[in-house]
């Protein structure tokens, strides 16, 4: 058990049999009355967000995630195939599990697994990645001043904005977290 005045943005949480992360916390401490804290609760295992207030000093079970390291092997199908390294254990998560994290990954890529309870609740990747740009309209020279944007497809299938200078074969460093373009590898 933990305070709710411990919490911080990250921080897992038991709640009513579920697991929550804290996205945002605030402590308030009003002129008059007892002090509270004003959470925005996010549910991992459907994604659900939902805000809640805590008496300060209110404890709340902490959840206990266990995250491993496994080895991406394929994926197709609606189905992401993952080895643990260590066991050579294989464990296979559908599009509802992998979330986003389709997105970015490529065979043999390290994603770190979470797992709440013996329930797998989440692929979490390096913050960035570099992947290849396979299809994109050619650039032109001296169409960098407006600062303007066209589409690229990456190695994955992932489409992204990227300048106008960027070509088929460019290697990119992508934003796991917010899907954006960061500049060349």
């Amino acid at each position: 058990m933990i305070s709710v005045n411990d919490v911080r943005n990250g921080t897992t949480i038991e709640l009513d049999g579920n697991v929550f992360q804290v996205i945002e916390f605030q402590h308030v401490k009003p002129g008059k009355g007892a002090a509270f804290v004003r959470t925005k609760l996010r549910n991992v295992t459907n994604g659900g967000v939902v805000e809640t207030t805590f008496r300060a000093g209110e404890k709340v079970a902490k959840a206990v995630i266990d995250r491993r390291e496994f080895q991406f092997l394929y994926g197709g199908q609606g189905v992401w195939t993952f080895m643990n390294n260590e066991t050579y254990e294989q464990i296979e998560l559908n599009e509802a599990t992998i979330g986003d994290a389709k997105n970015y990954l490529l065979e043999n890529m390290m994603a770190t697994i979470a797992d709440w309870k013996g329930v797998i609740i989440g692929v979490d990747l390096p913050n960035t990645v570099e992947l290849k740009v396979v299809d994109t309209e050619p650039g032109f020279k001296g169409d960098t001043a407006t600062g303007a944007t066209k589409a690229a497809k990456l190695e994955t299938g992932y489409s992204v904005n990227v300048p106008l200078f960027i070509n088929v074969g460019d290697v990119l460093k992508i934003d796991t977290r917010s899907g954006e373009y960061l500049g060349r590898a």
